[in-house]
């Protein structure tokens, strides 16, 4: 791949956990009386790892970055070195699709929040459908 050093050594630096985005979100589900395990896998033999997991729900939050995950509104596509671009986050779509698939195919559901969204609304919609899912499963 041709790149420059400071290309490099920018997109190296990119944290994979404890983003400024999920820190936000963990905060504010917190604050709503929220408790949750970080950075587990939702499913033993899937080498996939929710950023947020509420296990009796069987609800696993993925917080997405719009560059890394495509965002339908802020996914922008680079000039430079394009097709390994294109193929690395059309892999990471395909991922995601497939992680989602194989928990509702195992009763949990994925909820994906992406990084431009509001942390306090991503959250009141994290608790409320972790509460639904609590109630469903209160009732049978």
């Amino acid at each position: 791949m041709d790149t420059t050093p400071e290309t490099r050594a920018r997109m190296s630096r990119q944290r994979s956990r404890n983003t400024e985005v999920e820190m936000a979100l963990r905060r504010a589900l917190h604050a709503a009386g929220m408790r949750y395990r970080v950075h587990r896998k939702p499913l033993k033999g899937v080498r996939r790892e929710a950023d947020i997991l509420f296990g009796r729900a069987k609800v696993a939050v993925f917080v997405d970055g719009c560059f890394w995950h495509g965002c339908p509104e802020h996914a922008t596509w680079p000039k430079s070195n394009a097709e390994f671009w294109r193929t690395k986050i059309e892999g990471n779509q395909r991922r995601d699709r497939d992680t989602d698939e194989r928990l509702a195919s195992a009763g949990w559901l994925a909820v994906r929040v992406w990084e431009h969204e509001d942390p306090i609304e991503a959250a009141i919609r994290v608790r409320n459908l972790v509460e639904a899912r609590r109630a469903a499963r209160a009732r049978t």
